[in-house]
């Protein structure tokens, strides 16, 4: 939120910066300019390459976070806009400045992030991603194995036999369960609800504390319209990097 200073200057509460006349609404044309208009400091500009909020200027992530290390450094006359239009010019290329930010982009030796790269890199800045579930690019396989979804719980009967899999996000004890351990379970179609006994708590605690994704082996129950599994069997699931915070209360 940005408050009017005077008549050319604003203060966003938000970001702690201050904001001149031309800078408001002038968009920014580059990285350099992004950069030198906002005095962001190294770690910002490489944790806004790494989520993906500099694709605009037309590079994906690597390109983003290769580019963003010349960016921060101080300016010189190799990097500056006069410099780098007399080196097109040089080149006997026309396009001053544009054409230099296309060599360098064309000269990055990163290839681009996976998809898998990307929602991890998501997860580590942001906690949170707007691409794809995690749990959706194991999705093939997890069928495979007989891994339910998390909707599709409510249209299996009561005391089947179930399987289910997903990003652990809360783990309750509450004091007058009686030992008894409740966990969150989230996939790309919603929520399974994990009841775990305190005999089970006990044997894998470890891995029901620590593991970030769960796969749950156990019997399905409907109890005043609450579906929930049993646990009988609680494993870890490999093969899924995103790093993130649950919501526990022990």
């Amino acid at each position: 939120m940005l408050e009017q200073v005077d008549a050319h200057r604003w203060f966003c509460n938000t970001c702690s910066h201050e904001w001149r006349a031309g800078s408001v609404s002038q968009r920014f044309r580059s990285l350099d300019d992004l950069s030198a208009r906002t005095g962001l400091r190294r770690d910002e500009v490489v944790t806004l390459a790494d989520i993906g909020a500099l694709n605009s200027f037309g590079y994906d992530r690597r390109s983003a976070l290769w580019q963003a290390e010349r960016a921060v450094r101080p300016s010189g006359e190799l990097f500056d806009e006069a410099g780098m239009t007399a080196q097109a010019g040089e080149a006997g290329e026309a396009g001053g400045a544009g054409w230099a930010d296309e060599e360098l982009r064309r000269s990055v030796p990163l290839k681009p992030m996976t998809e898998s790269e990307r929602l991890v890199a998501d997860f580590a800045g942001m906690g949170l991603s707007i691409g794809r579930h995690p749990m959706a690019l194991r999705r093939e396989e997890l069928s495979m194995r007989g891994i339910l979804r998390a909707i599709d719980l409510r249209h299996e009967r009561q005391g089947r036999r179930v399987r289910v899999a997903g990003m652990v996000i809360t783990r309750q004890r509450p004091g007058t369960a009686k030992g008894f351990v409740f966990l969150t379970l989230e996939d790309e179609t919603g929520i399974a609800n994990i009841i775990v006994r305190p005999d089970l708590f006990a044997r894998d605690r470890l891995t029901i504390v620590e593991e970030p994704f769960l796969i749950v082996d156990g019997v399905l129950q409907n109890q005043d319209g609450v579906t929930s599994v049993r646990a009988e069997e609680v494993r870890g699931m490999r093969g899924v990097d995103v790093d993130f915070d649950a919501h526990d209360f022990y």
